[in-house]
């Protein structure tokens, strides 16, 4: 056997005896006995005490040095290799962020901050936060933090956000550097509580259909939803495009509760089951949000966990089409367990269904790796595929409720789908946004013209109307691009020229006025989001 074998058995076998100990909540307590060991000698343990003695002798008679600690930690991560790829452990350090993404909310200043070089540029400032009524505008510079010095230091974006955030009630004080003041400005603001909206974007595409863009299932998201939703009412639409491309999924009875939002009542949304968990169904019981009209859920391969509930929700009943691309393939319910020591476990608990009786969930029997490396494989070949008919894995037949078959297959399959985009000439615009050319372009002309700007643009509409990229503007933009190292492609240029200024507009828009409107204007350079508007205007 290599050594490499021994040692993964092992690192098993430690991580078995470490999780006993953890899910009886049994603590590891010294050994009475002396710890004698020599070389063909053998101590014997007793039995109901082996796993904790094993965890006891490692750190403390192991030939180097090594802490309980590390080998708690190796342990855990190891174990849960050993059963699925998304039972996972989530350190005291990341969990504290993650909790954030899940309750919808952290608890901070209410600043958007970049590094730019050696400066920490603030690129939005949050409506009605701290930062906000104090009067902290985007484009100021941070350059002092509690006293300590933030410019001129190699400081990434976490380090600068770790300063700002901090317990809610606490205070944080800022020096600040803004064009046409000569002497930095100082505020004392007290930390609150800021909403991490999930409701990306929200508006009408038209006179009749409405559009949602949803980037995660938060403890928050179930009121966002219902509140757009009841916007876009209120200006007329009678058909929604709900957008989940890229939504990696999140908590489980908030996409159960946004499917709600759009099924008649009594109507099944989604049934989970495991060896440990007894059945449990999910009807919709409310139909007083939009279970009428066309209906559209945007997906890609992107898409996973809450995200195919819901879909499996829509699909299922007929109550919309998904269009397309083939969705993750996850299946399986988690439990977050939250230990000690500010750490958590999420531990996979169930299966979930969707209500024709479909697991979407891909093979994981192979190991986490091989799990990961057949979706980047599959992706692969989709892209090289001439054909739009995506290979199904699982042929067994499910049934919707007006008798359509679909598939289980290792995620949701489109009802319409919508093949990669292949064109060659993209190679140019796609090396752009990878070397970042339309994000520096924009932050480096708003921040010499914001005042301009902000005087001929008052209001976001006045920037959205009236607002367009010069000839000048744009030829200074390819400048850039090739003084980054990337020759200017003309095939390219004019054939995408049109989206190219667009996203220098979107860019220039979010440090003006925030995020969102970058979205918006976004939204009419999507090929994928037009081609879906072609779909529903039909129905």
């Amino acid at each position: 056997m290599s050594q490499t074998v021994k040692a993964s058995h092992v690192a098993l076998f430690i991580s078995i005896a470490l999780t006993i100990g953890i899910l009886l909540g049994v603590w590891l307590a010294p050994s009475s006995k002396d710890d004698n060991e020599t070389l063909g000698e053998v101590s014997h343990v007793n039995k109901t005490n082996k796993m904790t003695e094993i965890m006891r002798l490692i750190p403390k008679r192991y030939v180097d040095s090594i802490s309980y600690e590390q080998v708690e930690e190796c342990a855990i991560q190891l174990l849960l290799q050993y059963l699925d790829p998304h039972s996972v452990y989530v350190p005291k350090l990341n969990f504290v962020t993650e909790k954030e993404n899940l309750e919808g909310e952290m608890e901070g200043v209410g600043l958007w901050v970049s590094m730019v070089k050696d400066t920490a540029f603030i690129i939005e400032v949050f409506k009605d936060s701290p930062s906000d009524r104090a009067g902290i505008l985007g484009g100021d510079r941070i350059v002092t933090i509690n006293g300590e010095s933030v410019f001129g230091r190699k400081f990434t974006n976490k380090d600068v956000v770790k300063r700002l955030k901090g317990p809610k009630g606490t205070m944080v004080n800022l020096g600040i550097s803004r064009r046409g003041e000569s002497k930095v400005l100082n505020f004392k603001l007290k930390r609150t509580a800021i909403p991490l909206n999930t409701v990306r974007y929200s508006g009408m595409l038209d006179d009749e259909i409405g559009y949602i863009s949803l980037t995660e299932f938060s403890a928050t998201t179930y009121k966002e939803m219902r509140v757009a939703l009841s916007k876009l009412r209120s200006q007329g639409m009678q058909k929604l495009i709900l957008d989940l491309r890229g939504n990696g999924g999140g908590l489980l009875y908030q996409a159960r509760e946004v499917a709600d939002l759009f099924l008649s009542q009594g109507q099944l949304i989604v049934y989970t089951e495991g060896v440990n968990s007894p059945k449990e169904e999910y009807y919709s019981t409310t139909d007083d949000a939009f279970v009428d009209g066309s209906f559209v859920v945007m997906m890609n391969e992107y898409s996973a966990s809450a995200s195919e509930v819901v879909a499996g929700a829509i699909q299922d009943n007929d109550r919309g089409l998904i269009v397309g691309r083939r969705s993750f393939g996850k299946g399986l319910v988690q439990k977050q367990f939250e230990m000690f020591d500010g750490s958590a476990l999420r531990l996979t608990t169930a299966r979930y269904y969707t209500p024709s009786g479909r697991c979407i969930q891909r093979p994981y029997d192979k190991g986490s790796d091989e799990y990961y490396l057949d979706f980047l494989l599959r992706i692969l070949a989709d892209m090289e595929s001439d054909s739009i008919i995506q290979k199904v894995t699982d042929t067994t037949k499910y049934y919707t409720k007006e008798g359509r078959v679909v598939y289980a297959g290792g995620g949701i399959f489109p009802d319409e789908v919508l093949p990669y985009e292949k064109d060659v000439l993209l190679i140019y615009y796609n090396r752009l946004e990878d070397k970042d050319i339309f994000y520096n372009y924009a932050f480096d002309y708003v921040d010499k013209n914001r005042a301009l700007l902000l005087k001929k643009y008052p209001q976001s509409d006045d920037y959205v109307k009236g607002f367009s990229l010069s000839d000048e503007m744009f030829e200074d933009f390819l400048m850039l691009a090739e003084k980054s190292g990337i020759k200017r492609n003309v095939e390219s240029i004019a054939a995408y020229g049109n989206e190219m200024k667009i996203l220098v507009k979107a860019y220039m828009a979010e440090f003006l006025y925030g995020k969102e409107l970058y979205y918006g204007i976004t939204l009419s350079a999507d090929h994928e989001l037009q081609k879906a508007i072609n779909i529903i205007k039909k129905k």
